[in-house]
Parts: C-alpha cells; sequence; structure tokens
C-alpha cells in the first residue's frame, strides 16, 4: 500500500551496524526483473502442463489418478503462481533488502575460493568411476572443507570418510540405488 499525501513515507530503519537501510519502494509498476521472473514461472509451468498432456493416462486399481495428475497440478500451480507473483509487482510489492546475511557486498569475490570448490568437484567427477563413491566422495567432502577455510587435515579426513561411507550405504540401503564402488568392489 503506498502512503497517502497526509501519510509520512516509511523512515529509513536502522540494522545492527547502525547503517540505515532505505525503506522499500512500494510505488506501483514494478521493474522488469521482477516481471521476467512471472514470465520464467509462467513458461515453466505452460511447459510442465504441456508435457504432462504428453503422458498416457495408465489408471488402475491401485493408482486410479494416474501419472498425469501431478504434473497438470504442479504446473497450474506455478502459472498461479506466476499470475499472483505479477498483480503482487504491478501494485507496487517489492522484496524487503537483504539483511540477515552477515557480509560486506563491496569486498570482490574470493576466486581461489571459488577455484578451489569447483576442483573438488570435478576431480569427483573424474575420479567417482574408477575409484568409487567413497573415496571420491571423501576427496570431495574433505576438499570442500579445504576450499572453505578449514585447515584440521586429519579431522577433516575422518569426518569426510564417514560422510561418504554413510551416504554410501544410505544410498545403498535405505533407496536401493547402487552407487559405483570402484577399486573397493567385494569389499563394501
Amino acid at each position: 500500500m503506498t502512503p497517502d499525501a497526509g501519510e509520512p513515507a516509511a523512515p529509513d530503519t536502522p540494522d545492527a551496524g547502525g547503517r540505515t537501510t532505505p525503506a522499500p519502494d512500494r510505488s506501483p509498476g514494478g521493474d522488469r526483473a521482477q516481471y521476467g521472473v512471472c514470465v520464467f514461472l509462467a513458461l515453466l509451468g505452460g511447459l510442465v502442463v504441456l508435457d504432462a498432456a504428453g503422458i498416457a493416462h495408465t489408471a488402475n486399481s491401485t493408482d486410479p489418478v494416474g501419472p498425469r495428475a501431478l504434473p497438470v497440478l504442479l504446473g497450474s500451480l506455478l502459472l498461479v503462481l506466476a499470475v499472483v507473483y505479477a498483480v503482487d509487482v504491478a501494485r507496487g510489492g517489492r522484496a524487503e533488502p537483504e539483511s540477515g546475511e552477515d557480509i560486506d557486498l563491496g569486498n570482490p569475490v574470493d576466486w581461489r575460493t571459488v577455484a578451489l570448490l569447483v576442483g573438488a568437484f570435478l576431480v569427483n567427477a573424474v575420479l567417482i568411476e574408477p575409484l568409487g563413491w567413497v573415496i571420491s566422495g571423501a576427496l570431495l567432502f574433505w576438499g570442500t572443507a579445504f576450499a572453505l577455510g578449514n585447515r584440521h587435515y586429519v579431522r577433516n579426513a575422518v569426518i569426510a570418510s564417514g560422510l561418504s561411507l554413510t551416504t554410501f550405504y544410505a544410498f545403498a540401503i535405505g533407496l536401493g540405488v547402487n552407487l559405483p564402488t570402484g577399486v573397493l568392489q567385494g569389499i563394501l
């Protein structure tokens, strides 16, 4: 709701650091980026409904609804969400500025950390078949902790090994999904 001529505008509010954050603009019209999200949601919803229409209707006594109902429902909900969001943007609805993060947007990107994280994922992608998930997953978890600044190498290796073994057996036993065993074939 926009302030009337007799109402004062919302004041700027100070954050925890004492800096003031300008009050959100509630003027009608919206910006193109938010409308772009609306269009994206509408296109995605339409695509899901269109794709679901191609699913053959195979209802039986155990599943009277069939496999088409859920994608049609989700696609329809995406279309409704796009319309509701577009109406909110047109009425002046805006997201509040982010204040929960303890970051300084003025600092440059730490490209070293980004490169180390990308490297850990690439190493995992290359080694998962020959070495198996348990070893490549442990390297992934250890490499991620290293990239994010943790320097407890031995403790991280123990935790990474435990995580990779736990996820391996959770997928194998709990979900029935067989992850690659690699060089540990017959041991696990």
